[in-house]
């Protein structure tokens, strides 16, 4: 059966946003699919045990929501429960999703201690359970997963990722360091060669997405080139550092700004979900930079308390 990963692939190099919480939520999305989008994003990670709970769900839910220009879209989630990996995957085909991800990385110690991300290294037989929950219950949909090289150390990249392979994940997206280095240490390119090794030996049909310090859609679609056996490529932080990341457009300040005013739009129209205009903030360093007077801007906008009272202080800058 034909799934999103196949078609993308028989289109050329897959190009991915990277689920990140707090960043890829649906405003966020829309503001990049103006920009110029990738062939997949991905949603926030969604807790499977939310879902599975009365008191969690509705949360869950709203995490999940998709715009229309999100499609195709591929919903994360994390856990460590192999039943609500089962319950909560059983409903994506129907919510709109063209597949779902595993979230065996996420390094944050909240998550960690929960028992899911990156702990799952810790936990291969369970891993392997929960992913196996979540493919009999699909309903078709591909099923993939996103980790790391090793929770501690490089070297356990060999034995983890072997597990994974073995399960014929419809792609595997690998964020090359460890959950200890976090994002401190520069991506271990030099082990390509040797991932690539292992997918052609154990699963040669699983699709092979590299994540980790790649700015651009170039800077990606080299890394490709020049290793063949890579399926794609995944963008996180190069996205803060330019908007239009996937695309050769190089942004003029006004043309930022007018992302930043889309999104506030977009906020406005999402704020039932939203508790306050705070979390909205840490978006501004992606609009509102490398131009005179970006940084005087910026401090006027973090002191706004309204998308209202942002939106004044734009409209002075303009008749400045």
């Amino acid at each position: 059966m034909s799934n999103i990963w196949d078609k993308l692939s028989q289109n050329g190099i897959i190009s991915c946003l990277a689920p990140m919480e707090g960043v890829t939520d649906i405003c966020f999305r829309q503001v990049i699919a103006k920009a110029g989008r990738p062939d997949l994003f991905f949603t926030e990670f969604t807790n499977v045990s939310s879902y599975a709970s009365e008191k969690g769900r509705q949360n869950a839910l709203e995490r999940l929501k998709i715009a229309s220009s999100d499609s195709p879209i591929i919903a994360q989630i994390w856990g460590k429960n192999p039943e609500h990996f089962a319950e909560i995957t059983s409903a994506l085909k129907d919510l709109g999703f063209s597949g779902v991800d595993l979230n065996f990385g996420c390094p944050d110690k909240h998550v960690n201690r929960a028992g899911g991300g990156a702990a799952m290294i810790r936990t291969p037989e369970l891993a392997v359970e929960c992913f196996r929950n979540a493919v009999k219950n699909s309903n078709g949909l591909p099923v993939s997963i996103k980790t790391r090289l090793g929770f501690t150390y490089i070297d356990e990249y060999d034995n983890w990722l072997s597990t994974l392979l073995r399960e014929h994940p419809a792609a595997l997206t690998v964020h090359l360091r460890t959950r200890k280095e976090m994002s401190k240490v520069p991506a271990h390119y030099e082990l390509i060669p040797k991932i690539i090794q292992l997918k052609n030996e154990l699963s040669p049909e699983t699709k092979l997405i590299i994540n980790g310090d790649i700015l651009d859609s170039a800077q990606g679609e080299e890394l490709v080139r020049t290793n063949p056996g890579i399926d794609g490529y995944m963008i996180g932080r190069g996205v803060f550092q330019n908007p239009y990341c996937f695309t050769a457009h190089k942004p003029t300040k006004e043309e930022l700004l007018r992302l930043l005013n889309l999104h506030l739009d977009l906020f406005d129209l999402e704020d039932k979900r939203k508790p306050s205009f705070e979390p909205l903030k840490h978006y501004f360093k992606i609009y509102v930079k490398d131009f005179p007077g970006a940084s005087e801007l910026r401090q006027r906008l973090m002191d706004c308390h309204t998308t209202q009272e942002a939106r004044q202080v734009l409209e002075r800058n303009q008749t400045v």
